[in-house]
């Protein structure tokens, strides 16, 4: 937790994401870091997703000439040779969520994770990277209204139910993204920029 005493910090957090944004700005308010929101698209180049982080921040950081964030996440399933992974964006505008339950539709072994990299970089650094895992398993079927894209086909491990079924208050204690979130903001407590 932030010090009593300690100076706002600002960030600015590329994305075109409002779900993350706004759960970006209850995780960094623990921490009394201010999130400028900054929808500024850049390229996704092929990749890991700490490649995809770390090229958009350095983009994204020259380009306004401040320290940005970015934030990649994606669904790793095993059984499916962790697919759709770093494709996990296109897989859900495409095949959606039914897609995904039709691929797992004989298979046993529904292990899955979400991961989340958050990558930090000035116009003058090399960038950061801060990575957040939940394991968990893939759903039979949708369930759950809240939360957004996989949501509703993924059971964290030690629930029984989807993160589409946990409020965003609940989801936030231990989601993948404030995982990460939470490794960066520990980290930029103590970060002296230039």
């Amino acid at each position: 937790m932030a010090k009593s005493g300690y100076l706002s910090k600002r960030i600015t957090f590329i994305t075109g994401n409002q779900h993350k944004v706004k759960e970006a700005q209850g995780i960094f308010s623990h921490f009394q870091i201010e999130v400028e929101h900054v929808d500024l698209g850049y390229p996704e180049i092929q990749g890991d997703l700490d490649e995809v982080a770390r090229y958009g921040a350095l983009y994204a950081s020259k380009r306004l000439e401040k320290p940005v964030i970015v934030e990649d996440a994606g669904l790793f399933i095993r059984e499916l040779g962790w697919f759709p992974g770093t494709y996990s964006s296109y897989v859900q505008g495409t095949l959606k969520n039914k897609g995904i339950l039709k691929l797992m539709e004989d298979v046993q072994d529904r292990y899955a994770e979400f991961r989340s990299v958050i990558g930090f970089a000035t116009p003058k650094t090399e960038p950061e990277i801060f990575l957040g895992v939940v394991e968990g398993q893939i759903a039979h079927e949708e369930r759950g209204e809240y939360g957004f894209a996989y949501d509703p086909i993924f059971i964290p491990n030690g629930y029984d139910k989807t993160f589409g079924e946990l409020k965003r208050e609940i989801k936030n204690r231990f989601s993948h993204r404030r995982r990460s979130l939470e490794k960066f903001a520990l980290w930029f407590e103590d970060y002296r920029g230039d």
